[in-house]
């Protein structure tokens, strides 16, 4: 199975590190075009530029995800001129900082801060990009949700379970929604990886004995890489998945628990 993208358009939201720039690079090698955003644009911009081979390129764009006009303005300059964003990737998220606390103590301000950023912020690049897809009669939507949308969550966060638990329901509904027009709309769900500073910290909280733990539990006997969630983003956002829709697909080195 060659899975490969030339002269496609691929956005991917969140792609400054860890996840979001594996697959922002992923892509670039398999020959797309690739639009990759964050509110950390400096990041993106010290790898972007031509791919060193297949053909593709990463070029590196500011946006907010939580602010419609700031996608609205993104996806616009994405476009003009040329066709639709062919693939949203929605990578954003994460738990914005924040620890475990009990749920009397937690602000409501923290509660949506998180809500936010992982799941408004999905629906809105969602609803920035599909216009031009319905227009095109395709389009593939991939959110990157994680294991805690499929259970409790590793972190102890509430808002951070319950927006995760939200992206899925958003995806079934939207697949539902959009699969008239030739969308497909599904979700990738990572086990623990330590990729960003808050899941490092949060990797060096369990110590050696709680780390060797969750890595007995895991099947693979592995902590997950960037590529391994790349690699089935790809899939689900290539042809070979025309048929795909509405589904989570966990990438967690094993039965989920």
């Amino acid at each position: 199975m060659l899975v490969t993208f030339p002269g496609r358009r691929i956005l991917v939201a969140g792609a400054a590190r860890g996840i979001g720039r594996a697959i922002a690079e992923a892509f670039a090698v398999r020959g797309a075009e690739v639009l990759a955003a964050d509110l950390l644009v400096e990041e993106i911009e010290q790898f972007a530029g031509p791919a060193i081979e297949g053909g593709g390129s990463i070029r590196a764009a500011a946006v907010d995800v939580t602010d419609a006009a700031s996608l609205g303005t993104l996806v616009s300059h994405a476009t003009a001129g040329g066709g639709p964003i062919d693939v949203l990737v929605y990578v954003a998220g994460g738990v914005r900082g924040q620890t475990p606390q009990p749920i009397e103590a937690v602000s409501p301000d923290d509660w949506r801060a998180i809500l936010e950023a992982n799941l408004t912020g999905a629906f809105l690049s969602a609803q920035a990009v599909v216009p031009a897809m319905k227009r095109a009669g395709r389009g593939r939507i991939v959110i990157i949700s994680s294991r805690a949308g499929l259970a409790t969550s590793l972190t102890a966060i509430q808002s951070y379970t319950s927006a995760k638990h939200g992206q899925l329901g958003l995806v079934k509904q939207l697949a539902q929604e959009l699969g008239p027009y030739g969308i497909t709309v599904n979700s990738v769900a990572p086990g623990f990886m330590p990729t960003s500073p808050d899941y490092q910290r949060q990797w060096a909280g369990y110590g050696e004995d709680g780390q060797k733990a969750l890595i007995e539990r895991t099947a693979m006997r592995r902590l997950g890489r960037p590529d391994d969630i790349a690699h089935a983003v790809l899939f689900l956002a290539s042809d070979f998945a025309s048929w795909i829709t509405g589904q989570v697909l966990p990438v967690t080195g094993g039965p989920v628990a």
